[in-house]
């Protein structure tokens, strides 16, 4: 059976997702690009050569990500990738609890809600593949000054690897795949109010080697070595030495 090659990336409109569309178009899908900024979605519209449908929505209002669906559920996606995201710096006391719901609501029940509709329209054709965009915050046991963020990277990384599992078990063809990136040249730091100190890559690098693994049905992705070694270094280390290292880290980031 063939499967049509469409997929949908949300947060599309900058950074990761924008390098997804790209890749992904010149590897003849048709593309499904969603963000609030319609603008910059329709100029990348114009930069691709394939079939693009722009759909504004709002991921932290639960109801437009139904809509989302609905409105696209005809198109046969084979490819979902969550991407959509953002975080915020500073002490937990002190962040907006508004800006910190409006996260949790992005970063976790949006994509939550897009996996588990688009997982089960996958598992019925047995084919497809959802890659959902965490962080290595997911990968380590807290993140002091970016607290919330990292609890929703958590979530993203635990809920996507007991879903692999599940398709396992079951004997399903359907992928599930958590990209886990260190720091990214995107427009993060702009929205999270912060600076990194640490060396990172491009968008345009990090996607190219998540979409190479995703297609390879690897669980967790991690873009490069220096945090892979970060990764390992956070499970073997005593916990409470790694949030010191992190908050550490994280005091650098504020501006």
């Amino acid at each position: 059976m063939k499967h049509k090659k469409c997929a949908l990336i949300t947060g599309a409109s900058s950074g990761i997702g924008y390098e997804f569309a790209k890749i992904l178009d010149k590897k003849g899908y048709e593309l499904i690009v969603v963000a609030r900024r319609t603008d910059k979605l329709n100029k990348l519209k114009d930069e691709l050569k394939g079939n693009v449908t722009v759909i504004s929505c709002d991921l932290s209002c639960e109801k437009q990500c139904f809509e989302l669906y609905e409105k696209v559920k005809h198109m046969n996606v084979s490819l979902l990738i969550n991407n959509a995201g953002f975080g915020a710096v500073g002490y937990f006391n002190e962040i907006p609890l508004e800006r910190e719901t409006e996260m949790i609501k992005t970063n976790c029940i949006a994509l939550h809600i897009l996996t588990k509709l688009f997982l089960n329209d996958f598992i019925k054709k047995d084919y497809g593949y959802i890659l959902n965009v965490a962080s290595s915050a997911g990968l380590m046991p807290g993140g002091p000054l970016m607290s919330a963020y990292y609890a929703t990277k958590a979530y993203v990384t635990s809920l996507t690897s007991g879903i692999y599992q599940e398709l396992k078990s079951m004997g399903s063809k359907v992928s599930v795949s958590a990209l886990c990136p260190g720091p990214v040249d995107t427009e993060f730091n702009k929205v999270a109010n912060a600076q990194f100190n640490l060396k990172s890559i491009s968008a345009k690098r990090c996607a190219e080697i998540a979409l190479r693994e995703m297609f390879a049905k690897k669980l967790i992705i991690i873009p490069s070595l220096d945090m892979k070694l970060s990764s390992i270094a956070g499970k073997i280390a005593p916990r409470k030495f790694v949030l010191y290292i992190a908050r550490h880290i994280q005091s650098k980031k504020i501006k």
